[in-house]
């Protein structure tokens, strides 16, 4: 149960177009986004933000950044963020195969050395402690340029946020990712947490 209640539906008329964005890239308006509309300009901010990042003008492949979206939620324990984005990553054409093995990217004949590196700095920048060293820099740097890594890194980023954001509210979990997390994922040991 949300710990604070989404934005009254006067409120949300207000921001209609980013949650139409929203629903046109998920398939289903977040609750996190709905909360945000009790402050207008947060929600505006975090749409230009998250668009940018995760758009059609993105520099890394959106499947990718599904990916990495999802191995950062893992690390830092977000239930609402890891049933989103691997929801996401099948809206992506990832194969649900390669999306159960996400966790296991290091080893998974599923990936890329590409892919490889982007995880391994998704799982220990996701870390609280955070725990990036220069060796997956120079990981990245063998499959990707710079304006790449910078994009890499800001799914990171904005995921680091979003993950903070949902569990501290215990954002209630929408019905299209709870459904897919539950038939996917719950044997990897994921459960719905606080976001019930």
């Amino acid at each position: 149960m949300h710990r604070i209640t989404p934005a009254p539906e006067e409120a949300l008329a207000s921001v209609a177009p980013i949650l139409s964005m929203a629903e046109a890239a998920m398939g289903f308006v977040p609750n996190s986004m709905k909360v945000m509309a009790r402050q207008p300009a947060l929600l505006q901010g975090f749409g230009a933000l998250a668009g940018a990042i995760m758009g059609p003008a993105s520099a890394i492949p959106r499947d990718l950044v599904q990916m990495i979206a999802n191995v950062t939620s893992q690390a830092s324990g977000c239930r609402y963020c890891q049933a989103h984005t691997a929801h996401g990553a099948e809206r992506r054409m990832v194969p649900e195969e390669k999306i159960a093995a996400l966790w296991e990217y290091e080893t998974s004949d599923l990936f890329t050395p590409a892919e490889r590196a982007a995880l391994s700095l998704a799982q220990a920048a996701g870390s609280v402690p955070n725990e990036t060293t220069g060796a997956h820099f120079d990981a990245l740097k063998q499959h990707f340029n710079e304006d790449e890594i910078v994009g890499i890194v800001g799914v990171i980023a904005l995921f680091g946020f979003l993950n903070r954001w949902n569990d501290t509210l215990a954002t209630t979990l929408e019905d299209s990712p709870l459904d897919f997390a539950l038939s996917h994922l719950t044997a990897k040991g994921w459960d719905i947490g606080n976001h019930g």
